[in-house]
């Protein structure tokens, strides 16, 4: 057995959105609108995906790049308030070895006619894992898919 190793990080992403804050935060809180963005993601085969939003509630996804290792998460919803906060743990699995578990917020706010969306991470990954930039970068490009679920583009940051 090697040695074990835990890296812990914390960053954050904020994005603009020209729709209100509730329609952003029913992208994260509808499970069919959730699933389009998140879990059927271009470039990604959808294994399973299924949410329960509420306080208490949990999401499990897995998908896969073509030929790639199986990803997946256990998450359970920590704290909710409607329209302007999600609060969320989660473990990460890679062909079903933890490779993180971590404490996110998702916050909502109102920005002119529309919404500021920050995401805010903080993470323990542990050996073999992806680490912080790789995560940083997989949030990056899962949110960049939102704006499709809105029907609009991102608005600049």
């Amino acid at each position: 057995m090697g040695p074990t190793t835990t890296e812990h990080a914390t960053f954050t992403i904020e994005r603009k959105f020209a729709a209100s804050p509730e329609r952003v935060f029913a992208a994260w809180s509808d499970p069919a609108a959730k699933r389009r963005w998140f879990a059927e993601a271009e470039g990604w085969t959808d294994i399973e995906h299924a949410m329960d939003f509420r306080v208490g509630g949990k999401e499990s996804a897995s998908g896969r790049q073509p030929d790639g290792p199986r990803f997946a998460n256990e998450t359970v919803f920590m704290n909710i308030v409607p329209q302007r906060r999600i609060v969320f743990a989660y473990t990460m699995l890679l062909d079903g070895k933890a490779i993180s578990a971590s404490l996110a917020t998702v916050a909502f706010a109102p920005d002119g006619k529309g919404t500021k969306l920050t995401f805010t991470e903080q993470a323990a990954f542990f050996e073999g894992g992806d680490g912080a930039a790789m995560r940083k970068e997989g949030w990056t490009w899962l949110l960049g898919q939102l704006p499709g679920e809105l029907g609009e583009r991102a608005v600049a940051s």
